[in-house]
């Protein structure tokens, strides 16, 4: 049996000694990292977890997380890497829906998980494995937790038998209530490991990253994009993995000539705060070392991508796809230049067809919804949810992600609009009927309509337009409608509730207090009405 980190020491063994990942903690070489993974499996499989049992990782970017996800991926586990910025609703329902045997949780994060499990109740209780990085503070309670290194030293570091694929399950904000969970090729358990030697050493292919380079991770890595970039080029290529905690422009450009970073993956948010830096900051950068630098996640402006590629060069590579079907499209820097304001032609991983609402093809320039096949085989479904799943797919195995579109007469697709439902701000989807379900259980809000602004920064922002209850009186907290300050405080009390029971990013940054909301004869809301006149001379509605 090869090393448990057999995609880097089974083919790239002579990088034992050489740096495998770096954080604000420190660093491990790969010998190191392999040695821990081993401990880590045989401590996890010593506590009671098996192959097809799911572990729960709040985290921020540090080795830990490397850590699980890699013995996950070599002992048959389901790992959910969880958003930090969650509050114990939303962690309850994950460590709920996902069936969590196990929860990981980095010290800052301890008091959410307390709270996140006492609300699971029985479902909590299923977390028969906890542990913390860390010290968390001694006035939270963390009943039946471990702390991390003693986890760890209680395994053996001895190669573990029995190896097979486990994989990661990412939660995406749902259309409907609560996030739902992604299972994909990846979260796929008990098969030959071959399958992830194959998976990333296509992912590299595609996107040109290169072997035994440096990766640095700039971005959470609990989207599925970030995760990903990091543990692929990590785990396929032997490259050495530069993880960050934030992003901050600044302290990027000087990552990557002080690392020699040779691929990184952006956001189109980050390119914009990169270019906000002063011309003195971005002269001193040299990035001669970059090699891949890929952007994805959502549109980016035209102008934007102009001066990133003045500045930073024919280096810049960008995608179009989502977790549910990975790569769908790619455009390089000349093509681009090209084709401006494209996203790419089909890869070799997936067929792209854009049809209107009969089902039938569209010609090119003609907008229909966009459409996708995967050529290798690959699948996916929404965890425990089949009617979402179903309504996400059509005969002949196709799938969407929601986007409406054009491609043209040399196959190259344009995004125009989304037919879901969805806020794509920094690169996060925001779903507005979850944020639309909080705002209604305020007692003064009779109904609630969330939608995406334009953000010269962030792309789209979240606004919410609220109906209030009809038999509210005038002393009821509403205080008089035609006094600001008393609209003011409505509206901060409204945020402080959604703060309560939401991630912050999913806040909205604007409300506004209206009469009545406009209305179909059905009863249906007609949203377009409140949100298309922000949009007005955009230039772009998403």
């Amino acid at each position: 049996m090869v090393a448990v980190a057999q995609l880097v020491l089974g083919r790239h063994g002579e990088r034992a000694g050489v740096t495998a990942v770096v954080d604000d903690h420190g660093s491990c070489t790969f010998g190191e990292l392999d040695a821990r993974v081993n401990q880590l499996v045989d401590a996890g499989r010593t506590a009671g977890l098996g192959v097809g049992d799911t572990v729960a990782v709040m985290c921020g970017n540090r080795r830990e997380l490397i850590e699980w996800t890699i013995a996950a991926v070599h002992a048959g586990w389901v790992v959910v890497p969880v958003n930090w910025h969650w509050v114990a609703d939303e962690l309850s329902h994950v460590l709920t829906d996902s069936g969590a045997n196990a929860l990981v949780v980095e010290a800052p994060f301890a008091g959410v998980a307390a709270a996140a499990l006492e609300q699971a109740g029985d479902a909590g209780g299923n977390c028969g494995v906890r542990v913390v990085i860390g010290d968390a503070p001694p006035q939270v309670p963390l009943p039946g937790f471990t702390g991390h290194e003693a986890f760890v030293a209680a395994g053996s570091a001895a190669e573990p038998a029995g190896q097979v694929t486990g994989g990661p399950m990412f939660y995406t904000s749902g259309t409907t209530g609560f996030p739902k969970g992604v299972r994909g090729t990846l979260s796929r358990t008990g098969e030959d490991l071959g399958l992830w030697e194959l998976v990333s050493a296509s992912f590299l292919s595609m996107l040109g990253l290169p072997h035994q380079g440096v990766t640095l991770a700039d971005g959470p890595l609990y989207h599925s994009a970030q995760w990903v970039f990091a543990l692929f080029p990590l785990l396929g290529g032997g490259s050495t993995l530069v993880l960050r905690p934030r992003f901050d422009p600044r302290a990027t450009l000087e990552a990557i000539d002080a690392h020699g970073v040779t691929n990184v993956h952006l956001v189109p948010t980050q390119f914009i705060r990169l270019l906000k830096l002063d011309d003195a900051t971005r002269n001193t950068f040299d990035g001669s070392s970059l090699v891949a630098v890929v952007h994805g996640a959502a549109p980016c402006p035209v102008p934007v991508k102009e001066r990133m590629l003045t500045w930073w060069g024919p280096v810049i590579t960008e995608y179009y796809g989502g977790t549910e079907g990975g790569f769908l499209t790619t455009i390089s820097a000349s093509e681009w230049l090209e084709h401006p304001g494209s996203i790419g032609q089909e890869t070799v991983m997936a067929e792209v067809v854009v049809l209107d609402d009969d089902g039938a093809p569209c010609a090119p320039g003609e907008t229909g919804q966009v459409w996708f096949r995967s050529r290798v085989g690959a699948d996916f479904s929404y965890h425990n949810d089949p009617v979402k799943t179903a309504a996400a797919k059509r005969d002949g195995g196709l799938a969407t992600l929601g986007d409406v579109g054009h491609l043209d007469a040399d196959g190259y697709l344009y995004l125009s609009d989304r037919r879901i439902d969805m806020i794509i701000s920094g690169g996060v989807n925001i779903y507005p009927a979850e944020i639309e379900g909080v705002l209604v259980t305020h007692p003064l809000v009779a109904d609630a309509a969330v939608f995406g602004i334009p953000d010269d920064e962030f792309g789209e922002q979240v606004m919410a337009v609220v109906e209030l209850v009809g038999s509210a009186g005038p002393d009821d907290g509403r205080g008089d409608p035609g006094d600001p300050d008393a609209t003011s405080d409505l509206v901060a009390d409204l945020a402080r509730h959604c703060g309560a029971h939401l991630a912050g990013y999913k806040v909205p940054r604007t409300i506004e207090v209206r009469s009545d909301l406009p209305r179909q004869p059905t009863g249906k809301l007609y949203k377009r009405l409140l949100r298309d006149p922000y949009w007005e001379g955009q230039g772009r509605s998403i």
